[in-house]
């Protein structure tokens, strides 16, 4: 078993069990059971763990960091219970388990997100002194950015408004940059925060996440029409079903594939860049991501 292997697999245990001890079951009508069912016991964890090896490349605060890991997995953990209800995507299989629409109903459903919303930037804020005031809110400033209108929810915007439309690849990277990129490009930034670095580092790091981000939603096109549901853990081929534009169907899946191994060679050659000595993992997520099957 390989270093990076070892490592994502501690890892992963550990943001489970901190999740597991932040996400309250004990929550006003049955609201925490829906949280926890939203968030723990599936995904790949991948945000949670771009936050704590750029902590570690940076060698930044860990207990910021694991702080930072959950609030990131939190928000994007919201995001997937409001993208599938019927308003958005009206979908019904998220990693694996029926989405939490399905399961608690809508109203639960659109409760339990806007609760770990809140939850995470409560992670960032902690009330008993272990975070300094000024890195609680250059976190809580880079989780609010990714995740607001001119992040995610803007590129959801996008994405809702363009089906049916024939976008250019401008427009398509554009929109994915918002919707999918900015929180994984936030999850590295927010690894990097825990410690004081130079901006050239920062830069080259911000760098590597823009690029690991539109990999990712490349790949995912790829797999939305290689791959079968239950390896995927969510509909597969629901982008073409609804008339989606993807990388796929505007470059083929060959070019797609191409552009999907060139966006990741510009995100391992922006790690070089850095200058940072403890990068190996960084770049061992980057391979993790081109290479992943659902």
């Amino acid at each position: 078993m390989s270093g990076f292997v070892v490592w994502r697999s501690a890892q992963q245990d550990r943001v489970e069990q901190a999740l597991s001890s932040w996400v309250a079951a004990d929550v006003p009508a049955g609201l925490g059971l829906a949280m926890r069912y939203a968030v723990l016991d599936g995904g790949k964890r991948l945000r949670p763990l771009l936050v704590l090896a750029a902590g570690e490349a940076v060698q930044g605060d860990g207990a910021a960091a694991l702080r930072a890991a959950c609030a990131v997995e939190l928000i994007h953990a919201y995001s997937l219970v409001h993208d599938d209800m019927p308003c958005m995507d009206n979908d019904v299989l998220r990693r694996g388990k029926p989405t939490v629409h399905v399961r608690f109903g809508e109203a639960q459903a659109l409760l339990a997100g806007d609760a770990l919303q809140a939850l995470a930037f409560e992670l960032l804020v902690p009330d008993d002194g272990s975070m300094p005031p000024a890195l609680s809110a250059a976190l809580c400033r880079q989780l609010a950015l990714a995740a607001g209108a001119t992040g995610m929810a803007g590129g959801q915007a996008v994405d809702l408004a363009s089906v049916g439309l024939s976008l250019d690849q401008a427009a398509l990277e554009a929109m994915h940059r918002l919707k999918t990129g900015a929180l994984l490009q936030a999850s590295v930034m927010m690894g990097a925060a825990t410690a004081q670095v130079q901006a050239g580092v920062t830069r080259e790091l911000s760098a590597y996440g823009a690029s690991l981000g539109l990999a990712f939603q490349v790949v995912d096109d790829i797999l939305d029409v290689t791959t079968d549901s239950t390896t995927l853990g969510k509909t597969a081929g629901k982008d073409a079903a609804n008339d989606k534009p993807t990388f796929v169907s505007l470059m083929g899946l060959q070019n797609a594939q191409a552009y999907a191994d060139a966006l990741l060679d510009q995100a391992h050659a922006a790690l070089n860049r850095s200058g940072l000595a403890h990068t190996d993992t960084l770049h061992a997520l980057a391979d993790w991501v081109g290479r992943r099957t659902s």
